[in-house]
């Protein structure tokens, strides 16, 4: 089992829009597994490529019990008004914020067979799916706050022990 370090807020690999894997090879298929080892910790809802410092668009879930992962996602369909949920995210520790999300969600990528694959699920599942290909899309969850939220989520980041 292979744990990979979490980056934090501040590194620009966060802020980078991801590259398409192209091919599927031992080095994805090893990533994948770094992924998912790394999303089974207690507390962990997903984690993308990026938050370990891979600039590729994979990133893993673990929602319900259910763990996967999904290689080249694209949400394809959001549903409902969005709503303001606590969210938090493991690159930026400690902080939990009210961020608008919709309550469900659709993503389509593919396997490492190169198989289409669909993930698509309400309340967690939909929060994950949209926090997830956010962070392949150089988005962080603090990108969405509120102009009043955002500041005192900026406030605590400065002050916070990791940055």
């Amino acid at each position: 089992m292979t744990t990979r370090p979490i980056r934090h807020f501040g590194d620009p690999v966060l802020k980078a829009p991801t590259a398409e894997v192209v091919t599927i090879d031992d080095d994805i298929r090893s990533l994948v597994r770094d992924l998912v080892d790394s999303v089974e910790l207690p507390g962990r809802a997903g984690v993308a490529a990026t938050q370990i410092g891979v600039g590729l668009r994979v990133f893993s879930y673990n929602v319900d019990g259910v763990i996967g992962y999904l290689i080249n996602p694209k949400l394809v369909e959001v549903r409902g008004e969005l709503e303001e949920i606590g969210e938090g995210c493991l690159s930026v520790p400690g902080l939990w914020f009210p961020t608008p999300r919709h309550p469900y969600a659709r993503a389509v990528g593919i396997d490492l067979d190169g198989q289409e694959l669909v993930v698509e699920g309400q309340g967690l599942l939909a929060q994950a799916l949209q926090h997830e290909t956010d962070h392949l899309d150089g988005m962080l969850y603090l990108d969405r706050l509120s102009k009043e939220h955002r500041r005192e989520a900026m406030k605590q980041v400065r002050e916070s022990d990791w940055f």
